[in-house]
């Protein structure tokens, strides 16, 4: 994991994979899906609603990412479990299948594609995404400039963390683990990234020393 560690100016790397909310995007994490709860709950809410998010099973969330299932079986399933808790999950509003949502790029690592781009480097996204979310990110930026290859779970049937879909994402790129870095906020998303053999960048919240360690890598300081 890149923190605390001298770095060399010669580039280590030749690919460079990133997930998309919470690193392409600023919001998508899931501390703004925690915000939507009271606070006495929220850690509860967010065990129901998404399940053990360094597991791969089949909790409804992990489901739905992975294409089996919609939004909709999601709030279905899950809203009995969070009425316990005193939270009442309202029904969909007429012709909305997903939570009203408005993503908002992250200008500071978009320059930080366009840079590896312009030095030569493959890019590539690999997310944990779903079907009803899509017509809300797609239309935002020039995938198909920014981007060598997108690898979104629910279109292939799998999810981070399972080793698989990192593997995917390298075969479509034509990369080698150990030549990539992979950008997640999400901990255990970063942790089996690495034990696939990429290194492995957590994004917070402050992406830039997330940005400055792909930099270093990347052999562009």
């Amino acid at each position: 994991m890149m923190t605390g560690v001298t770095y060399t100016t010669t580039r280590q790397i030749d690919t460079v994979i990133f997930d998309l909310g919470g690193v392409l995007m600023r919001n998508g994490r899931q501390s703004d899906l925690v915000r939507r709860f009271p606070p006495e709950v929220a850690d509860a809410a967010l065990r129901i609603f998404m399940g053990d998010y360094a597991a791969d099973n089949d909790h409804p969330w992990h489901r739905l990412e992975r294409g089996e299932i919609s939004f909709d079986e999601v709030r279905s399933l899950n809203r009995a479990s969070l009425a316990e808790i005193g939270i009442d999950m309202p029904a969909p509003a007429a012709g909305s299948t997903a939570p009203p949502m408005v993503f908002d790029p992250n200008h500071d690592m978009l320059d930080l594609v366009r840079r590896l781009r312009s030095a030569g480097l493959r890019t590539g996204i690999l997310t944990n995404n779903v079907r009803e979310f899509r017509d809300l990110w797609r239309p935002l930026l020039p995938y198909d400039e920014l981007f060598d290859d997108i690898v979104d779970s629910h279109e292939v049937g799998l999810r981070k963390p399972n080793a698989a879909i990192y593997e995917l994402a390298l075969t479509r790129l034509d990369a080698v683990a150990g030549r990539t870095a992979f950008l997640d906020d999400v901990l255990s998303n970063v942790t089996a990234a690495e034990a696939v053999g990429l290194y492995g960048v957590v994004v917070d919240e402050d992406s830039g020393p997330a940005i400055a360690a792909v930099e270093l890598l990347a052999g562009l300081t």
